[in-house]
């Protein structure tokens, strides 16, 4: 198993998705996963599939759940993957080798489509600062050092996490990653409304 890396697995209500998302990399490397107030089994799933749980008594969102994986980790690179195994674990030594050969402090797992019409708003405007296509993305490897620092006080981390960390000085690379098909409903964003003044608010400092 790597000391190096800790992959952080915010979950919200992901019972029936969770435990197969941490078999997948648990026997490979240390899983965190933050369950951020679920009302199912998600944390009692996690734990039997050999994750770290760490529990929030009230749903707070995924930036908080965030932050709470952040704190938790202790090795040098922190890699955040999505609770509902969208996302490919066979990507994460993509992701990390850039930072553990000290050539990134972040790097992002660029998905092959951007589903949301808003999403790819934010993303086109967060490119005017910083060269990557997916700016939203969830699957990410970072330094933990850089992680702690993040503020993140917006409304999601769409377009932010990346400006931020351009903005802290983070060299930012990105690779191509492969998505799954999620049986999973996604409703309107309607915090990217909320999250547009936070991608102009960094754009203009």
């Amino acid at each position: 198993m790597s000391d190096d890396v800790t992959v952080v697995v915010p979950a919200y209500n992901e019972a029936g998705r969770i435990g197969s998302t941490v078999r997948e990399f648990v026997e490979r490397y240390p899983v965190v996963v933050v369950d951020d107030g679920s009302t199912d089994g998600t944390a009692a799933e996690a734990r039997a599939e050999g994750a770290t749980v760490i529990e929030q008594p009230e749903n707070r969102g995924y930036i908080a759940a965030l932050q709470r994986g952040f704190r938790a980790a202790s090795s040098e690179v922190v890699v955040t993957f999505d609770a509902d195994g969208e996302h490919c674990p066979r990507d994460i030594p993509k992701l990390v080798e850039p930072i553990l050969a000290d050539d990134k402090d972040l790097v992002l797992g660029a998905r092959q489509t951007i589903p949301r019409p808003s999403e790819r708003l934010l993303n086109r405007l967060a490119r005017l600062r910083v060269d990557v296509s997916d700016s939203g993305t969830g699957f990410r490897a970072l330094r933990r050092s850089l992680a702690v620092d993040l503020e993140l006080d917006t409304a999601c981390t769409c377009g932010t996490f990346v400006l931020e960390a351009a903005a802290n000085g983070a060299r930012i690379g990105e690779v191509s990653t492969e998505t799954r098909s999620v049986a999973k409903p996604r409703g309107i964003a309607w915090k990217h409304g909320r999250q547009l003044f936070h991608v102009v608010r960094y754009l203009v400092r």
